[in-house]
Parts: structure tokens; C-alpha cells; sequence
């Protein structure tokens, strides 16, 4: 599950403001968070303990195996989810927000040398943002295929539409994307809470009649089941681990809930749900042996009520598949702010809550790959192959993270950090370890997307930096400039504006236009947008301004990275710059760089290639910057690299 992935949720601080720090805002909070946040890992049970006995390292359907396989279920759990990222990840927190860029951006700027997490950790986040992605792509198909798959156990007639249905559904669940959800979101609560409610009868009503399933929630018997069969036992944990997917979505999606309502809503209802009804599929096991165990999950349900689960289980995909698509969308506009991915359009589907936004070209593209994924893997099953490497390697990633955190940010005792450091990486080594025997199954896709995408982040971020480093070095000093050109120049009357992405020298786009058009306006603003690392930046803190005489003004708007740069909202509120900003008088002035391939030391030509091609086709800083269209000059110029 995503970072930053409810955008439909009532944040922290909103509660707070309208109901104080109330015991009734935080129950309403956790009910939110039962809806948005745990849809990925309330899923899970349509198909974590089947694959585990019949997926593609099948284990023997006896007792032992049963209880020890319901044994690692609950205490994965347990270390990974309540200890590992409930109990401490969650106080690791940049300004309230959580996920993997939040918290790298919380290293840089919390330890005393950014420059030493560069080559190192800061690749390590990159990559399990990158991971993200391919992650994202199959939640939805396996999420949407598991559940439509009951179809096939309560009207066996219907097994053939099995797929069909599923790319239906996944093409309107896309396709409703442009209106927002803020509508739907309000039934998501409600739903994953009847959901969770029901899975938990259905187990409980399974365990009573089997109660020595209960023993299974002793350390032990997964201890006995590992030492019994060692080969078996690791390549099992592969898909044990499915169980826990959707794991670090309470930590990215802390920002929008705060940390007090996901730690209620997962342990006292998430976790004793889930529980309850992998012990009821264990118990049917236990009962009725291979005949339940083609979907355990549905076949704890009396014949009757199969279908009616059928459509419940489907809208709690549905939902959990929402949360990874708007996720993708919120993890993308940090990657946009923090330099890591060009400008895309974004569009913003609520006026009154700036969390809500729908970015077309990451829509259409993870619309296309879950569709080709449910079409060329076919089943869950099949699917379940490809899903938990991407997982597990974010876990992994994210001990590294807490590591960095633990010594540099929180100062902990290396005998209280080491021990607690080895358990995590112990648990989530064993995992990724055994779904790596899975890569040639499916597991090299969510490897190749992540790849592909972490070389298109670095490519992008080291790209821009070397355009701002060569820009940088031929930029002429503002006060000569000023001096020369001022003195002699035309004065024409209203406001130029020139984007600058540095806050030093004279922008090219400034020069260009001298040089060509020969004047200069009465006042000129050089502004440069930089973005913070922290979530957000108070409007009072919004613009530094610098008067550099003659009728020149230096700029700086800062933003948080949760944030969208409205640069004409900034400048109607300025008040150091003179008299006040019409729009109808301003003219703002864009630099438009081509890039040209070099053989200076930067970049490898293959990759200066792609960081033109992307530059080419980024989003123009027109609409980024939300600037009007009718008072937009771009000016072309040429940069080698």
C-alpha cells in the first residue's frame, strides 16, 4: 500500500480545529482510517492463507502445518505491522506526514550533513519509491481478480466472466478518477467497516466449532513448523508475507489521519478481524481438508450468503485499489516537488481540499499495466508470484530508514537499537528472501518497473542539477547587470516577472529579452519557487523578497512538498515590492532550455538523451506555476550538459 495514500480523508488538523483533541474526533478519525487506510491488508485474507498451501510451493494440509502457517500469519503481524510500524515508524514523522520521501526529507534536513545520506540512503528511499509503483500496479489486479474469483465458488456458471468482470470493474474504478473522490470516500468507512465485521463473524463462527485452532497463536508452533520441513518453511514465507502487504500505508497515510486514530482502528478492530477470520480459514481447513480449500475465504460463508460476499468482498477491492491509485498520485506530486519527476498536469478534483488531485498521464498509464497484468497473468494465483518482492523490499528499505533515524535523529542506546534493529531485519530479510525464489514466477515484474522507474527519478534529478549547475556558471552577477543595463535600457511601464530556477545571477529569459526586444519594465521581479522539505509552509513564511534597486525586486516563494506553487495567489499578497500586482499588467517571462547532449562529465550520453526527452515532454511551467495564459512570454535558449 501506498505512501500518502487517502486523499479523501478529513486530516488531523481539521479535526482538531472543529472538535478540539475530542474523544469523539478520534473515534470518527479511526473509522476513516478502517476505510481508506487498512483496505490493502483487509484484503488480503481473499487470498494470503490459500496460496500458502495451494500456491506455487504447496505444503501438506495437516494440522501442524495449519497451525504453524496461522502461527507466522499472527505474529508477523504482530512484529511488522504493530511493533515495527504502529509502535515506532509512526513517530518517525515530518511535520505529521509519513512515507518513504516524507522521511527521507526529514533525514536531510534533520541531520547536521545532508551531503552524507546523498549517495546512500537517499537512493535507498528513491528506490523504494520506486518499488511503490510496481506495487501499485498489481494491488489493484490481484485485489480486484481475488474477490471477482468467488464468483467462480458461489455460481460455478459463471467462472468464464471471471475475467471480463474483473477488467470492467477496473476500467471504470480508473475511469471515475477525473470527478474525485470525495463522494465515495464518505461510503468507504462504512463499508470496510461492515467488511471487516463480517470476516470476523465468519471466523469466529469457524473457530468455535474447531477451537484448538486457538494454540496456533503460540510462537511455537511456527518455530515446530519451520524446524519440521526448513525448505518448505522458507519458501512458504513468501507467500505468508501476503498477509501483511498494505502494511506501510499506516505510515504513509499518517498525515492524514494522525497517528493516535490508525493505532486504535488497528488494534482494537483491524488486527483482531483479520486474525479471527485466518483462524476461521484454518479451522475449515482443519475440518473439511482440500474440498475448502479452493477459496477458503468464501467457503467460510453457508451457501446462501456466498454471493452477497462475493459483492462485499469486490467493493472492499475496489476500495483498496482507490487508496493505491489516488496514493499514486499524492507519492507522484512529492516526487514533482522534491525534483525527482518532471512537472505533469495536475488537476485538482475538490475546491476545498487540496489533497484530492487526479494527474491524467499516471491514471491512464497504471489503468494500462493493471489491464495487461490481469490479462496476461490470468488468475490471483498466478498473480500472487508477482506480488510481495515489491513489498518486502520497502520494508527492507524502510529498516534502513529507521536505522538512520534511530542513531542520527533519535539518539537511542545502541543496546536498546541494535537488538530491536535485528529483529526487523531478520523478519523482513527471511521475507524478501523468499520472494525473491519467486522472480521467475512474476516476481521480476515489480523488480523491472521499479528499475525502470528509479532510473527515470535519478535521471531526472541528477539532469536537473546539472542544468542548473551549467546555467549557474554562465549566469552574469545581477548587480553589474543592474549597473549596465539599467542606465541605459528603455523603461516601459507595468510588472515583468522572470522565473529563475536559481536565486543568483541574471536569468537567461531576462537577457534574452533585453537582447531582443530592447526594454525593460518600470519593475522587475526575479522569482524563484523552492520547495521545502517539510510538508508545508506557512503563508507568513511564504516570500522573502530583496530590493536590488532601480526598480528590481529578488524573490523567493517557498512551499512545502505537500504543497501546490500559486504563484499569482503569492503576488497578490505581496506588499514589499511596491505598488500592488495586476494581473492584467503583468507579464511573466519563462526560459524554455533545449538540451544538448555532450560529452562533458555529468551523465552517460543514453541518459542525457532521456533527460531531454523528458524535459521535452515535462508539463510547461505555465500550468505548473498556474500562471494566466494570456500574460505567459516564453524564450528559447540551449544548454549543453
Amino acid at each position: 500500500m501506498p505512501e500518502g495514500a487517502a486523499q479523501t480523508a478529513p486530516t488531523e488538523h481539521d479535526a482538531h480545529a472543529a472538535h478540539g483533541h475530542s474523544h469523539d474526533a478520534t473515534w470518527k478519525l479511526a473509522i476513516g482510517a478502517i476505510g481508506i487506510v487498512f483496505g490493502d491488508i483487509g484484503t488480503s485474507p481473499l487470498y494470503a492463507f490459500r496460496e500458502t498451501f495451494d500456491g506455487h510451493h504447496k505444503l501438506t494440509l495437516d494440522t501442524m502445518h495449519i497451525m504453524g502457517v496461522i502461527s507466522l500469519m499472527f505474529w508477523s503481524m504482530m512484529v511488522v505491522v504493530t511493533l515495527k510500524y504502529v509502535t515506532i515508524i509512526m513517530r518517525a514523522d515530518n511535520k505529521g506526514e509519513g512515507g518513504s520521501l516524507a522521511l527521507l526529507a526529514l533525514i536531510s534536513r534533520s541531520s547536521g550533513n545532508p551531503k552524507r545520506w546523498t549517495q546512500g540512503i537517499v537512493l535507498l528511499g528513491v528506490f523504494a519509491t520506486a518499488l511503490f509503483y510496481g506495487d501499485s500496479m498489481i494491488t489493484p489486479a490481484v485485489s480486484v481478480l481475488s474477490a471477482v474469483e468467488g464468483l467462480a465458488v458461489a455460481a460455478p456458471g459463471f467462472s468464464r466472466l471471471v475475467l471480463p468482470i474483473a477488467v470492467v470493474i477496473l476500467v471504470l474504478l480508473f475511469s471515475i478518477q477525473r470527478t474525485g473522490t470525495s463522494r465515495v470516500g464518505t461510503l468507504f468507512g462504512p463499508i470496510m467497516l461492515f467488511y471487516f465485521l463480517t470476516i470476523a463473524t465468519l471466523g469466529t463462527l469457524s473457530l468455535i466449532q474447531t477451537p484448538t485452532i486457538l494454540h496456533a497463536l503460540l510462537p511455537h508452533h511456527a518455530f515446530l513448523f519451520l524446524a519440521a520441513d526448513p525448505v518448505k518453511g522458507f519458501l512458504a514465507l513468501g507467500s505468508v508475507v501476503l498477509a501483511v502487504t498494505g502494511a506501510e500505508a499506516l505510515y504513509a497515510d499518517m498525515g492524514h489521519f494522525g497517528r493516535k486514530p490508525i493505532r486504535i482502528s488497528w488494534l482494537w478492530f483491524v488486527l483482531p478481524a483479520l486474525i479471527l477470520n485466518y483462524m476461521g480459514q484454518g479451522a475449515l481447513l482443519m475440518r473439511e481438508g482440500h474440498a475448502a480449500l479452493r477459496s477458503p475465504f468464501y467457503m467460510l460463508a453457508p451457501e446462501v450468503l456466498q454471493f452477497p460476499l462475493v459483492i462485499l468482498a469486490t467493493m472492499a477491492a475496489v476500495i483498496a485499489s482507490q487508496a493505491v491509485i489516488s496514493g499514486a498520485f499524492s507519492v507522484t506530486q512529492q516526487a514533482i516537488q522534491l525534483g525527482f519527476v518532471p512537472r505533469l498536469r495536475i488537476e485538482h478534483t475538490s475546491a476545498s481540499t487540496a489533497g484530492q488531485i487526479y494527474i491524467p498521464l499516471i491514471n491512464w498509464a497504471l489503468m494500462i499495466m493493471v489491464i495487461l497484468l490481469v490479462l496476461a497473468f490470468q488468475t490471483s494465483s498466478n498473480l500472487t508470484a508477482a506480488y510481495g518482492i515489491a513489498v518486502t523490499g520497502a520494508m527492507l528499505i524502510d529498516n534502513c530508514l529507521l536505522a538512520v533515524v534511530l542513531f542520527s535523529l533519535w539518539k537511542w542506546k545502541k543496546r536498546y537499537a541494535i537488538p530491536l534493529l535485528a529483529i526487523f531485519f531478520t523478519v523482513d530479510l527471511a521475507y524478501f528472501a523468499a520472494n525473491l525464489t519467486k522472480v521467475p514466477d512474476g516476481g521480476w515484474f515489480p523488480l523491472f518497473i521499479g528499475f525502470l522507474v528509479f532510473t527515470l527519478l535519478t535521471t531526472w534529478s541528477k539532469g536537473r542539477q546539472l542544468m542548473i549547475n551549467r546555467l549557474r556558471e554562465s549566469a552574469m552577477p545581477i548587480k553589474i547587470f543592474i549597473d549596465s543595463a539599467a542606465s541605459t535600457a528603455t523603461r516601459v511601464p507595468g510588472t515583468a516577472v522572470f522565473m529563475t530556477s536559481t536565486p543568483e545571477g541574471v536569468p537567461h529569459a531576462l537577457l534574452h529579452n533585453l537582447k531582443h526586444n530592447k526594454v525593460l519594465h518600470e519593475r522587475v521581479i526575479l522569482l524563484t519557487v523552492k520547495i521545502k522539505d517539510v510538508p508545508y509552509v506557512p503563508d507568513e513564511h511564504r516570500m522573502i523578497v530583496d530590493d536590488l534597486g532601480r526598480g528590481f525586486h529578488r524573490m523567493i516563494l517557498a512551499y512545502g512538498f505537500m504543497q501546490e506553487a500559486d504563484v499569482p495567489a503569492a503576488l497578490k499578497q505581496a506588499g514589499a515590492c511596491g505598488a500592488e500586482f495586476k494581473m492584467m499588467e503583468t507579464s511573466f517571462f519563462l526560459a524554455r532550455q533545449t538540451l544538448l547532449p555532450s560529452s562533458r562529465p555529468g551523465m552517460m550520453i543514453w541518459r542525457e538523451k532521456l533527460f531531454a526527452w523528458m524535459l521535452r515532454n515535462a508539463e510547461s511551467a505555465m500550468e505548473f506555476f498556474r500562471l494566466p495564459t494570456n500574460r505567459v512570454v516564453e524564450l528559447g535558449s540551449q544548454v549543453e550538459i
